[in-house]
């Protein structure tokens, strides 16, 4: 009998997903669960840890080596897929469910639940999962369009009787993920189990269906609910000096790992500037930047700040420039990119004499960039098993391994160049000082402004008309 501790089984679930945020939900949801399912164990392992801690590759290993189920989550880099897809699937038939959900086609593929096996020939499950999904070429919607469509698919696939209620499973664990709260993250592991585990006591019952969440909304630590969808729930600072959009990553705000953003709003407010902390889902900012940002066709802000940690329009996987310079251009204002750590701690960074990693440098600062953002700032990391982080006299000591710190000091220059770009928008042009840089290499043989192909300097003389009828000081 499972119930007597003598006699106990352990029932093993692996989750591997890209950073640590979703660590606390499951492990509160793990405190709560224990009682119902006697020698249950979740362990949540993040693949950005591997490349500097190869340990924990190991552990991650050694873990999906042993599981019972296997949910692998928001994975697309080759150095993460490559050697975690022989694991899995050297294990995916010899346990009871494999869940792969917004990850990588060849992790995707891996999915087995019940008579859902997306690595078998297509089969008429999988037939109707094409149909449901449309066209295999590359989508123009948007994250919002497809957060829609992932509500509604469970509710039409529940009047599927028989091999598509797998298919419909995959949907709902997905749309829990999603969901990341901790009422979400315990619910989907419920149902999992309910559904697929092999211990027969275990099976059926009645799991509590996602709680739906705003996909686009707005964020402050001081609101009663923390989330809401009206700007005018927002706490207001008087006579600011300016306002900042700030735009944050939904799947934070849900799993409450908002430490990091909580000391970035605080530390506007206490320069007096009026913050907009919106977010929306699907790794596309532009919901939020048309329901917040933009009034009547006109930006409302005065400069806005990605604390997203990725491009504008996309994620890890790729990200649509296009897109994001039209939204931009039509903004025309300040654009900040600052990120937080995820493939070192605070410490291993702010000790490093290379700083950022390749892996960082493409996709925290170069993909951000082609968007059009400058300024790119780490403000936010975790501290590990380190005990803390010695960088600057902050000393900062950690509190949990796991959860994202504030780096304080980052913070403070992030919102003071943000402040210093808000003032210059707001200022007249005849105030303002322009400095200009030519091109010249080799240095000191005569090569300034001789960049190829280039008419330089009268390229410069046009610029600077331009400048003198927009209302600079030109002598």
């Amino acid at each position: 009998m499972r119930d007597n501790p003598a006699h106990i089984t352990p029932y093993r679930i692996a989750i591997v997903t890209l950073d640590s945020h979703n660590a606390r939900p499951c492990e509160r949801a793990l405190a709560n669960m224990c009682v119902d399912y006697p020698g249950l164990e979740v362990d949540i392992f993040a693949a950005a840890t591997w490349s500097d801690n190869p340990n924990e590759f190991d552990k991650a290993k050694e873990a999906i080596e042993r599981a019972d189920l296997i949910v692998a989550n928001l994975l697309f880099l080759e150095e993460h897929v490559k050697p975690l897809l022989p694991v899995i699937e050297a294990r995916r038939d010899h346990c009871d469910a494999v869940v792969g959900i917004i990850c990588d086609a060849a992790l995707v593929k891996q999915t087995r639940m019940g008579s859902l096996d997306m690595h078998a020939p297509e089969s008429g499950t999988m037939a109707l999962l094409k149909r449901l999904r449309g066209s295999s070429k590359p989508s123009t919607e948007t994250g919002e369009k497809k957060m829609r469509m992932l509500r509604r698919l469970p509710k039409i696939l529940k009047y599927i009787p028989g091999k598509a209620q797998d298919l419909r499973a995959w949907f709902l664990c997905m749309q829990y993920w999603l969901g990341g709260t901790d009422e979400n993250i315990e619910a989907m592991l419920r149902f999992l189990i309910s559904r697929y585990a092999g211990v027969s006591e275990w099976r059926g019952g009645t799991v509590p269906s996602p709680i739906e969440y705003p996909d686009v909304g707005l964020y402050h630590p001081d609101l009663a609910d923390r989330i809401t969808v009206d700007a005018d729930e927002l706490p207001v600072v008087e006579n600011p000096i300016g306002r900042v959009g700030l735009l944050l990553m939904r799947s934070y705000v849900l799993s409450g790992d908002t430490a990091h953003y909580d000391a970035v709003i605080r530390e506007f407010e206490k320069k007096n500037i009026q913050v907009v902390p919106a977010f929306a889902g699907g790794l596309d900012g532009r919901p939020a930047i048309d329901g917040f940002f933009v009034q009547n066709g006109i930006s409302n802000i005065d400069a806005m700040v990605s604390l997203s940690g990725f491009s504008l329009v996309g994620g890890p996987a790729y990200n649509n420039t296009d897109a994001a310079v039209e939204t931009l251009k039509n903004l025309d204002i300040p654009y900040i990119a600052a990120h937080p750590l995820e493939f070192q701690t605070l410490s291993q960074w702010s000790n490093s004499r290379g700083g950022l990693g390749p892996i960082e440098t493409t996709m925290l600062i170069a993909l951000p960039e082609l968007d059009g953002a400058t300024n790119p700032t780490v403000f936010a990391g975790r501290h590990g098993d380190g005990g803390g982080c010695n960088g600057c006299h902050f000393n900062c000591v950690a509190q949990e391994k796991r959860a994202m710190a504030p780096c304080y000091e980052r913070i403070e220059a992030l919102v003071d160049r943000s402040r210093k770009l808000v003032l210059l928008k707001k200022s007249e042009c005849a105030s303002r000082k322009v400095a200009i840089v030519l091109f010249g290499f080799p240095p000191n043989a005569g090569a300034a402004g001789t960049a190829a192909y280039l008419d330089v300097f009268q390229s410069l003389h046009n610029t600077m008309k331009a400048m003198a009828l927009a209302g600079y000081n030109l002598e």
